[in-house]
C-alpha cells in the first residue's frame, strides 16, 4: 500500500492591536473582513487537516469561526505584542495541539495580510514542498523591486554601499549599473510558509536551515502592511487587477466603532 500523505495544518496568525492599519485583520476589504479571504483560500485548497486561527482577541476569534476556521484557544497576550517573534506563538500552538492529541507532520503559516493568495497557490506550494527532498521548509519569494546593490549605509556625512562586494569584470560598481544588469535577488513575501513540525520542536525555528523558494506570481504575493498598501489593495479589488478567493459565508457584521 502507498504511504499515507503527510498531515498538515494551516495556522493563520491574527493578533489584535495593529498600529499601521487599525484593526487590520478584521478590517473590511470588499464585502468581508480581511481575515476571511485567507481562511477561504486555506479551506478551499483541500490540503489541510485543520485551518486554525491564532489570536489573542475574542472578536477576531468570533470572525474566524464565522468563516469556518477553528480557534481552540486564545494566544497569551505575552505572545501577541508587535515585537513577539513567530517562534513563540508557533511553539505554544503546536504544544497545545499535541496536548489535545492533535499532531501534524507539517504546518503552513498563512498571514491574513495576503488576501489575493489563491487556493491553487497553496496547492502548488504543497506539491513543491512534498516533491523537494532534504528541505526543512518552503517560503514564498518574489523578485525584489528595491535591489540591495543600490542600497547604502550612512556613516555621518559619508555613505558606503550596503553590499561591498565589487563586480569581478572590473567595470562600473553595482550601484552605478542598470537594474536589468544586476544579479537577480529575491525577497520573501508574507503569502505563505510551509515547514515540517520538527523544525519547531527540534530546531526551535520556524524555517530550519534548508529553505526552498516558492515563486509567487501576479497578485499572489501582495502584502498589506500600511495604509498605502491598503488603499492599493482596495483599488486592485475594485479594478479587477487583484482577485480574492470566493467566500461562501455571508459577510460578518462587525460592531460599529465607538463615537469619538
Amino acid at each position: 500500500m502507498p504511504a499515507a500523505a503527510p498531515s498538515i495544518i494551516a495556522l493563520v496568525p491574527a493578533r489584535a492591536g495593529s498600529k499601521r492599519v487599525q484593526n487590520k485583520n478584521i478590517r473590511r476589504l470588499g464585502p468581508h473582513p480581511l481575515l476571511a479571504y485567507t481562511v477561504a483560500a486555506a479551506r478551499q485548497s483541500g490540503i489541510f487537516g485543520a485551518v486554525m486561527v491564532s489570536t489573542d482577541s475574542p472578536l477576531i476569534a468570533e470572525v474566524a469561526q464565522h468563516y469556518g476556521a477553528t480557534v481552540p484557544f486564545l494566544r497569551p497576550a505575552a505572545m501577541a505584542s508587535e515585537t513577539s517573534p513567530d517562534i513563540e506563538w508557533l511553539d505554544y500552538t503546536l504544544a497545545q495541539l499535541a496536548g489535545r492529541g492533535q499532531r501534524y507532520d507539517a504546518f503552513s503559516i498563512l498571514r491574513p495580510t495576503s488576501p489575493f493568495r489563491k487556493p491553487d497557490t497553496i496547492r502548488r506550494a504543497w506539491r513543491q514542498f512534498l516533491d523537494t527532498r532534504g528541505i526543512d521548509s518552503l517560503r514564498a519569494v518574489e523578485k525584489c523591486a528595491q535591489h540591495p546593490y543600490k542600497m547604502w549605509v550612512l556613516q555621518g556625512d559619508r555613505m558606503e554601499p550596503f553590499v561591498r562586494e565589487r563586480p569581478t569584470d572590473g567595470g562600473a560598481p553595482w550601484h552605478s549599473r542598470q537594474y536589468q544588469s544586476l544579479p537577480p535577488v529575491y525577497v520573501q513575501n508574507a503569502s505563505l510558509e510551509i515547514a515540517w513540525s520538527r523544525v519547531v520542536t527540534e530546531l526551535h525555528s520556524i524555517s530550519g536551515d534548508v529553505v526552498s523558494p516558492f515563486l509567487t506570481a501576479g497578485d499572489e504575493g501582495f502584502d498589506i502592511n500600511n495604509m498605502d498598501e491598503w488603499w492599493l489593495a482596495q483599488h486592485m479589488l475594485a479594478s479587477g487587477s487583484g482577485t480574492v478567493p470566493e467566500v461562501a459565508e455571508a459577510p460578518f457584521h462587525l460592531p460599529e466603532p465607538a463615537a469619538q
